[in-house]
């Protein structure tokens, strides 16, 4: 992943909605969930869901696919992934981490 692809994936989710919608997603795995079972869920107009959802498949984090007549929004998990790889990349200045002290967070 370059900079330029972090940093539209990391705007995408900088609005408390936008993550709202990708959290639901990721929570739903690859089968999905259409816009209509998301709005129920997070209780989002329709409207504003589409335009948080076109958001999200711009950058790159969600996939949407077409089955009858229905949109099922899937999460794209490889690029999650590959973001999340991104932002831990330099990690530990390439040093394997090291555990913290108990009661704390033993990864990076």
């Amino acid at each position: 992943m370059d900079e330029s692809t972090a940093v539209t994936a990391l705007a995408a989710l900088a609005q408390a909605a936008r993550l709202r919608v990708f959290r639901a997603l990721v929570g739903a795995g690859p089968q999905g969930m259409t816009p209509g079972a998301l709005s129920a869920l997070l209780d989002i107009p329709a409207s504003t869901l589409s335009f948080h959802l076109k958001e999200l498949v711009h950058a790159g984090l969600v996939g949407a696919e077409r089955e009858g007549r229905n949109l099922h929004y899937r999460p794209q998990l490889a690029s999650m992934n590959a973001l999340l790889a991104y932002l831990t990349d330099h990690c530990c200045q390439g040093e394997p981490c090291s555990p913290e002290p108990a009661g704390r967070c033993t990864t990076c």
